[in-house]
């Protein structure tokens, strides 16, 4: 799967922040979500959830990537 990644940028505030979200297998047959977040042209944080199913990580994926379209992510 190819990973999403989310900018936002308001040069009045000085704000230049990414959302990235990817899909990975993991060595046992399940899924991890990796979700990092930063300012841009900085290493960010980064948060890993492991799923059963790739369908319950999807499902999540989709989830995160609307709250961050409705906060001003494109």
């Amino acid at each position: 799967m190819t990973a999403i990644m989310l900018t936002r940028v308001d040069h009045r505030c000085n704000m230049g922040r990414y959302y990235k979200l990817d899909i990975q297998p993991t060595l046992f047959g399940e899924c991890s979500l990796m979700r990092e977040w930063g300012r841009i042209g900085r290493a960010g944080t980064v948060r890993i959830e492991t799923y059963s199913s790739r369908g319950q990580a999807d499902m999540t994926m989709i989830s995160k990537w609307a709250q961050k379209r409705k906060r001003g992510y494109q």
